[in-house]
């Protein structure tokens, strides 16, 4: 049985130089790596470089490494999720982030995990009739699962936090996503979505909701932005905010390209992004009464909205 744990070893000698490690060199090597010694390298340039990737790690994470890369050459991890896989000391994230060094030490194309879990998007209906009539008011949607709706809506409200989505007033047929966590393409994969008349997104104003935006619409996703401009920000700015959720400040950023987000989100972004703005950089979409935001919506749809589907 192949030790990976030697390939390891061989590749620390190779760093320092030593193309053919000598017999007399095995016992450091065996002293580094706590096993026996083999001069046998099937890619001693990739562990070269695997061992410079992990020079600064600290002693647990090497070890964590070679316990990894030793499990997955003596065993089938089919059907474990990287929190299963039985490693002492071993946590998912700590697996999750580095897959590609234990596949590399242990010389296999696929460590054959569990797939992901699929992606989940969570929605609150907001149609007061469906609402009157004692029909459920949360929902979710599982990407790749069946997906029966209450109803088909004509009007989709995706919302960047939490709280706005599951507090929108009502609306006739409309329907508000919690954007917070599932994602550009997890949503734009819902035919609903897609297919739906009217859709918004509403975020905070910021640089980071106005990239967000810019993530949604590159998904294909022709969001119309609610409250995301610099009239927007003018008129609650008072309630802005100068650090993030961590209390670290917020800070003047470099912009980055935009090709979807309209001339008026792209001016807002500019002025949170620029070293010379005076004013706050963030207003959080909670501080804008949802009354207002409904406002909106309502204007923007017109008072009626014909309900497309059954309850």
């Amino acid at each position: 049985m192949r030790l990976v744990t030697v390939l390891l070893a061989s590749a620390l000698l190779a760093v320092t130089g030593c193309s053919a490690p000598s017999p007399a060199a095995a016992p450091a090597a065996e002293r580094t790596v706590g096993v026996g010694y083999e001069t046998v390298v099937e890619d001693p340039a990739g562990l070269v470089r695997l061992v410079k990737t992990i020079a600064d790690w600290d002693d647990l994470d090497v070890e964590l490494l070679v316990a990894a890369g030793q499990w997955f050459t003596d065993h089938d991890a089919a059907g474990c999720t990287p929190r299963q896989v039985p490693i002492a000391g071993m946590h998912a994230k700590w697996l999750n982030t580095r897959q590609h060094l234990v596949r590399q030490l242990a010389a296999v194309d696929d460590l054959n995990l569990a797939p992901p879990h699929p992606s989940r998007v969570h929605f609150t209906y907001l149609d007061p009739d469906h609402l009157a009539l004692g029909g459920r008011r949360h929902d979710v949607a599982t990407l790749g699962d069946g997906n029966h709706l209450a109803y088909t809506p004509s009007v989709v409200i995706i919302s960047e936090n939490k709280d706005t989505a599951v507090g929108f007033l009502p609306i006739p047929a409309a329907i508000a996503i919690e954007g917070d966590g599932s994602g550009a393409s997890a949503i734009a994969a819902l035919d609903w979505v897609r297919t739906a008349p009217q859709l918004f997104y509403w975020g905070d104003m910021d640089a980071d909701s106005l990239l967000i935006l810019e993530e949604f619409r590159a998904a294909g996703l022709r969001a119309t932005s609610l409250l995301m401009d610099v009239d927007a920000f003018a008129t609650w700015q008072q309630w802005g905010t100068d650090t993030d959720k961590n209390g670290q400040p917020l800070t003047a950023c470099a912009p980055r390209p935009t090709p979807h987000l309209t001339v008026a989100e792209r001016a807002l972004y500019e002025l949170v992004c620029s070293p010379d703005w005076g004013e706050h950089r963030r207003v959080e979409q909670e501080r804008i009464p949802l009354t207002v935001a409904c406002e909106v919506v309502m204007a923007s749809v017109g008072a009626v909205v014909v309900l497309a589907g059954g309850h």
